[in-house]
């Protein structure tokens, strides 16, 4: 069995089968809070993790778009764009450990391993949703940008905390309500219960980005709002777009003097 977590982390990166990627995850957040792994990092991280052959990846202006008229399929599209997700925050989260977590205190560690335990528990749950509605996850097609958002700050660490929780995570705070309301609509309470868990949970996650961001900042003696707000304009494509879950974002830690700058065109 792998005796380090760095191990463990590059070899859930390279398998490539949603199930066994899951299963590792399980197994070595388990190994890793039972005390059975060492904080050792030896091995580099793939550039671009294992994939499974579906579902095929488009670039975002090529997705299919959503048809209101078709109820169920609209369900299944929504469904399985948020399994993909969940899909690559597994992946993002073992990334970070094994890309970072060697150059950081064990603390660090500790949230990461969690936040990819969590995110392997949240596609769990869309796959069983999916499957009520007798579909899979591979069977749409689904777009890449959140692995190009990892592999644009595979070389600074308050960069992907920026971009990946405090940025991206964040907007999935902002939306996810209007989500659970659709579903609740739609007369699937189920679906609606599993994206409520999933909510919640994010909250921490965003909470484990802005944490290890401050901390960062406070170690280089720099201004965090200022530093955010400088890496966002250089790396994320676009403005921060309103309205703001400004509730989940405060229990997040996640102040509104980071964002609400970027919320306005600039000059």
């Amino acid at each position: 069995m792998t005796t380090t977590i760095g191990d463990a982390a590059v070899d859930v990166l390279n398998t490539p089968l949603p199930a066994d990627k899951l299963r590792l995850t399980r197994q070595y957040a388990k190994a890793w809070f039972d005390g059975q792994m060492a904080h050792d990092f030896q091995l580099p991280p793939p550039d671009q993790p294992a994939r499974p052959e579906k579902p095929e990846l488009l670039m975002p202006r090529y997705m299919p778009k959503r048809r209101k008229i078709d109820v169920k399929k609209n369900m299944v599209a929504l469904l399985h764009a948020v399994a993909h997700i969940e899909f690559n925050a597994i992946n993002l989260a073992w990334d970070i450990v094994a890309r970072f977590g060697g150059q950081m205190p064990r603390e660090f560690t500790d949230d990461w391993v969690r936040v990819a335990d969590d995110e392997g528990r949240h596609y769990d749950l869309l796959i069983a949703r999916l499957a009520s509605y007798g579909a899979l996850y591979g069977d749409l097609p689904a777009h890449d940008g959140l692995w190009q958002a990892a592999r644009d700050t595979a070389h600074d660490l308050k960069a992907r905390l920026a971009i990946v929780p405090m940025v991206l995570e964040a907007r999935g705070l902002d939306v996810t309500p209007a989500m659970i309301d659709r579903f609740q609509k739609a007369g699937d309470p189920d679906s609606a219960q599993s994206l409520k868990i999933i909510y919640d949970e994010e909250i921490s996650h965003v909470f484990a980005g802005q944490k290890w961001f401050n901390y960062l900042c406070q170690k280089e003696n720099i201004n965090p709002e200022q530093s955010f707000q400088g890496l966002v304009r250089r790396y994320f494509k676009g403005r921060i777009k309103p309205p703001f879950n400004v509730a989940a974002r405060d229990r997040a830690g996640f102040d509104q003097s980071f964002y609400l700058p970027l919320s306005t065109p600039q000059p």
